[in-house]
């Protein structure tokens, strides 16, 4: 019996100096014939995994007993998967065939500890036009804008972490891990969950600290690379902008080349170093100033004082305060509409276009009374039609009855918009002191408007300064 357990020894010792060499593999048997184990033994010795041999011939089944000498032998005395063990011993034994690869048995991972930090959240989705399922890379921007308010990053809590063990009883220690989180920088603010953007704009992450920029300054043109510019705050344009971009900023906007503007929206100022070009169909909206080189082919409101260097050729303007061309720069063709008036150097051209000018009075009441003036005409249109009705042959009661009630409320809401008419006509001379100062020449073809009162130029006016006479009721020019 000594010379047997002598003889295990040796080969478990064997086998045991086998497992570093053949991929952790151990196998033990006391004679050739008998059924026994070939274990594997995982690179963490987390897991074993058992290959069940049957007996052959004569040779001496598997049995508990040595099964539990052989986990014994190896040192496995955690995470014993004993009827697992059970099971496969009687089935190996009664079919007579190898069992591969069971986990006999199993560890415990350590769980790694992770310290708490800021996670930056998602950034949002491009938008996309859907229409007939075609994408508008115009649409699309390589900028990440934020709000004020919004939330850009969350705090992640530390997570506990827990020591493992493996198969063989031994502590795993477990490892802690510092996720590189970010941190809040200019224009934002950090309270104990999250970082939060203290003002609206774009979204910039420096070496893991993340800050919002309340200006967008964009070096190159603006194109399919930038998409249409939609920001917040104050946007500065360095290259030039291609047709069919639209820029909406709720700042003033810089542009430092030629516009060849699609539309443009800006809550403050707008800054043109080159010109505008519209092609006919360009609006341009302007909450403040506007200083450009020229203007071409364009639809302009401005609430402020427009002042162009050169030109102004073929666009409708309109100016809640006055336009400023200089003394060399010129206005021909389309509308011009001012509350305070223009200086400038010409007006028209001989063989130009036919230029008008309207000062004094306020656009965009002008604009709302000939809405107003289209309604009207419309309600009166109407009344007309449903009075011819009512003239026509008789009409049972119910019919008729219908028709009246009608008739009141068209009558009513035509009288209420006569009314609005009336208010707006009171409200739409803004500036009877107006005055049109011109240092060159005004061509044959013009048409002066102050407060409504005209003036056609049929010969040229050179040098001149014209003004609303009140008490006459009729425009005058003065040299200057």
């Amino acid at each position: 019996m000594e010379s047997l357990k002598k003889k295990n020894s040796t080969q478990i010792k064997e086998t045991q100096e086998s497992k570093n060499l053949q991929n952790h593999l151990t196998v033990l048997r006391e004679n050739k014939n008998d059924g026994y184990l070939s274990i594997t033994f995982s690179e963490d010795d987390l897991e074993a995994m058992a290959d069940f041999m049957p007996p052959i011939g004569p040779g001496k089944p598997i049995t508990p007993a040595y099964v539990s000498s052989v986990l014994e032998r190896l040192n496995i005395v955690y995470g014993i998967r004993e009827e697992t063990i059970q099971e496969t011993i009687l089935r190996c034994n009664q079919d007579r065939k190898p069992i591969k690869e069971v986990l006999i048995a199993q560890g415990e991972p350590p769980k790694d500890e992770i310290l708490e930090y800021y996670e930056l959240t998602p950034n949002p989705e491009p938008s996309l036009s859907d229409t007939k399922n075609r994408i508008d890379y115009r649409t699309q921007s390589p900028f990440v804008i934020v709000k004020k308010g919004q939330i850009l990053a969350y705090k992640r809590p530390q997570e506990k972490g827990q020591d493992g063990t493996n198969i063989h009883g031994m502590i795993i220690p477990r490892r802690v891990q510092r996720p590189e989180g970010v941190s809040g920088g200019t224009n934002t603010r950090t309270d104990e969950n999250h970082i939060i953007a203290e003002t609206a704009g774009q979204l910039i992450e420096s070496q893991k600290v993340i800050s919002v920029q309340d200006s967008l300054v964009i070096k190159g043109p603006v194109g399919y690379a930038t998409g249409n510019i939609i920001f917040p705050g104050d946007v500065i344009i360095d290259g030039p902008v291609s047709d069919g971009f639209k820029i909406y900023s709720g700042g003033s906007v810089t542009i430092k080349q030629t516009f060849d503007v699609t539309d443009v929206i800006t809550k403050n100022d707008l800054i043109v170093a080159g010109g505008i070009i519209g092609r006919g169909r360009a609006l341009v909206k302007v909450g403040g100033y506007l200083r450009t080189k020229f203007i071409e082919n364009c639809r302009v409101a401005c609430r402020k004082t427009l002042t162009v260097e050169t030109e102004i050729i073929n666009s409708s303007i309109y100016a809640m305060e006055s336009i400023d061309l200089g003394d060399k720069g010129i206005i021909v063709g389309g509308d011009i509409t001012t509350i305070h008036g223009i200086r400038a150097g010409a007006i028209g051209k001989a063989s130009g276009k036919s230029t008008r000018i309207h000062c004094g009075i306020d656009f965009t009441v002008q604009q709302e009374k000939e809405k107003n003036n289209y309604q009207f005409q419309i309600i009166s249109a109407k009344l007309a039609k449903l009075r011819d009705l009512m003239a026509g042959a008789d009409k049972s009661p119910e019919k008729q009855a219908k028709m009246e009630e009608l008739l009141r409320r068209l009558e009513d809401e035509q009288r209420k918009t006569g009314q609005r008419i009336a208010d707006l006509l009171g409200r739409l001379e803004a500036d009877t002191n107006a005055v049109l100062e011109i240092t060159g020449e005004i061509a044959p073809g013009t048409l002066i408007e102050i407060c409504q009162i005209a003036l056609f130029v049929a010969e040229p006016l050179r040098g001149v300064r014209i003004k609303l006479d009140k008490i006459n009721g009729k425009l005058i020019s003065e040299p200057l």
